[in-house]
């Protein structure tokens, strides 16, 4: 499995993010800046995030973008399904056709190994992406 570039890119910004916690906000062009990523892409994930609730965007003179929440209460699974959707290894599950569903012996199995994909990807907090030291 392999994610896409915009997911990979979403973990990125949202790292980029975090790292501007305590109240003080950034903008899209800052986290271009930060993180070299083309400035309409982190605009589109920045709306993407905004919209899934892991970002906030605040007007006026004093605004710009920060996180919804605590950078500890966002996993990598809530920023992957912002931009991916529900994680789902095979679509069969999603209910897509399938030339052999009717025969199929691990069609029943697919929603435990999904939950332990997801599972796994929920026990990273941002903030340890953010961590200066090394992941454990």
């Amino acid at each position: 499995m392999r994610l896409s570039n915009l997911a990979d890119y979403a973990v990125v910004t949202m790292s980029a993010a975090a790292r501007h916690c305590g109240g003080a906000r950034t903008s899209a062009t800052e986290l271009a800046e930060e993180t070299g990523l083309p400035l309409p892409t982190v605009q589109k994930l920045v709306s993407t995030l905004s919209k899934a609730g892991l970002l906030r965007s605040l007007r006026g003179a004093h605004g710009g973008l920060q996180l919804a929440r605590p950078a500890a209460a966002i996993t990598v699974a809530d920023i992957v399904e912002a931009v991916e959707g529900p994680i789902a290894l095979t679509q069969c599950v999603e209910g897509h056709d399938c030339a052999v569903d009717h025969t199929c012996t691990m069609k029943p199995h697919w929603p435990l190994i999904n939950d332990a994909m997801r599972g796994a990807l929920a026990e990273i907090p941002l903030t340890r992406l953010v961590a200066t030291r090394e992941p454990a």
